[in-house]
């Protein structure tokens, strides 16, 4: 088993080696490309996208700066729309599904150092993929630690640490980040009836 495997596979593994070394150097220059163009340049973009990212939708959108470790374990959806100052420490695979929105600042972290100082100092790590569901939003300056898992339609609160899994269509924030409270007709009754006096304003 390769390095690259055992990364990918979760288990231990050492950050070395032609393989791993090599998609880290691709995801670097293609990162220092993109960090340095302008509004003016959307197809340049999206064609260094394409080639750094695993997979991506049609629609999708990333303001620079933007960073991570390999790029190919990364996976978006369509709609999707990534702030400044992302930080995606993709050792193993991050998902993020459709019409997902993230703030400013924030960072998905699928990378992990084991506890015993011995076996950390020995240049073991390991990784856990981290999956985020369609719909989402994620507020800016929050973390999200390895292993986690963000349900369809929730919010997480600005400036959340995520340690645990989050489920579907609920209000979450804090550090550690936690349930505030579910998602409910109400707040859809709520913000359909903002966007139809929106709409109406328009007309008139």
């Amino acid at each position: 088993m390769t390095e690259k495997e055992r990364m990918l596979g979760g288990k231990l593994y050492r950050a070395f080696g032609e393989e791993l070394r090599g998609d880290f150097k691709k995801a670097k220059r293609l990162i220092a490309e993109y960090n340095v163009t302008t509004e003016d340049e959307k197809e340049k973009r999206n064609k260094i996208l394409k080639e750094l990212l695993g997979g991506t939708g049609e629609n999708f959108h990333i303001e620079p700066p933007f960073f991570c470790d390999y790029g190919c374990n990364i996976y978006v959806g369509e709609n999707f729309y990534c702030n400044y100052e992302c930080i995606v420490l993709d050792v193993c695979k991050v998902t993020i599904g459709d019409n997902v929105l993230i703030g400013p600042r924030v960072s998905l972290y699928a990378a992990g150092h084991p506890i015993d100082p011995v076996i950390r100092t020995d240049g073991l790590e390991f990784g856990k993929p981290i999956n985020v569901g369609n719909n989402v939003w994620i507020g800016g300056d929050t973390t999200i630690n390895p292993g986690v898992t963000i349900g369809d339609n929730s919010v997480i609160g600005s400036g959340s640490v995520v340690t645990k899994d989050i489920p579907a269509n609920v209000v979450a924030a804090g550090n550690p980040c936690k349930v505030i409270r579910e998602i409910t007709e109400d707040d859809i009754k709520y913000w359909e009836k903002l966007r139809d006096e929106y709409n109406a304003s328009l007309d008139d």
